[in-house]
């Protein structure tokens, strides 16, 4: 029991490493393509990486397992995909990453609603605080503004409710089958998708083509393909399976610590507002995972 806390923290500690780290990358592949050609370039890179893995899983899986697994490739990586790239069209990324911090307690309210978890008041205080505390991180970073809210933190919070189905789903429905499996296969599905909205719906191939730098920037897009989303999948859920949905779903919290940490690799210094949202989250993270 002991060596499975210190394996789920450590691929926590991973996980926010990895997706704290996708900012760059993301930044990188905006410089030459549209924010739907970024979401599908990323989807499509990691379902080839792992089609030495999914194709032959597919005939040993049960009709059921496949229409669950294409449910989730939609809910945790497709939907959320082109949700983000729309909202953060119009939106300040301290905001995008504010309404992020929802996961956890759209996570928290579905397992109550479906499958009849409970809501301690451990629980509930522990996320709230861990979400003021990424609200005040981020908003004291970037000097957001509130005023800058509109209609298009809709398809953030969208976003996060597809994470809150998608993590219950795997843990009370998915359990019975391996991390990698689940990954390869649900990306197997919706890889198709997006390959078919690339070279339909977009300019990608004439960018590809005619653009300095493209290359450079598909590049970036794959690896962010390879690490944040098929490798990071992979630990994400057998996370899923080792501990509870909230508990995963957290990683969401830790994510911002590590893109400032960036930032003072790059030289921006931390302020007050900052240190205080960084102690609020892991506060708030105890809270929300201490045992009586």
């Amino acid at each position: 029991m002991k060596n499975q806390k210190v394996l789920a923290w450590g691929l926590l500690v991973i996980l926010s490493l990895i997706w704290g780290s996708s900012f760059i990358l993301i930044k990188r592949g905006l410089e030459v393509f549209t924010a739907g050609e970024v979401g599908a370039l990323r989807i499509l890179a990691a379902c080839i990486f792992l089609l030495p893995v999914s194709l032959p899983k597919l005939s040993k899986l049960s009709v059921p397992h496949m229409k669950l697994l294409f449910f989730i490739g939609l809910l945790g990586s497709f939907i959320p995909a082109f949700l983000f790239a729309i909202g953060q069209t119009r939106l300040d990324s301290g905001i995008t990453g504010v309404l992020n911090g929802l996961t956890p307690i759209f996570v928290l309210i579905m397992g109550v609603i479906f499958y009849k978890q409970k809501a301690t008041r451990d629980k509930i205080l522990g996320l709230i605080m861990a979400f003021v505390g990424t609200a005040v991180l981020l908003l004291a970073g970037s000097g957001g503004d509130l005023s800058q809210l509109n209609y298009y933190a809709l398809f953030i919070v969208l976003a996060t409710i597809c994470y809150g189905a998608n993590l219950n789903i795997i843990k009370f429905h998915l359990a019975d089958l391996n991390p990698v499996v689940i990954t390869s296969v649900s990306i197997l599905f919706v890889g198709p998708l997006a390959a078919i909205y690339l070279f339909t719906s977009t300019d990608f191939s004439v960018t590809l083509t005619s653009v300095d730098g493209a290359w450079r920037a598909l590049g970036f897009i794959s690896l962010l393909g390879v690490m944040g989303t098929a490798i990071a999948l992979i630990l994400f859920n057998k996370l899923v399976q080792l501990t509870t949905p909230i508990f995963t779903s957290t990683v969401t919290y830790f994510i911002p610590i590590v893109a400032i940490v960036w930032g003072l690799i790059d030289g921006e210094v931390l302020i007050t507002g900052q240190i205080l949202g960084i102690a609020a989250i892991f506060a708030g993270v105890f809270i929300t995972n201490r045992k009586k």
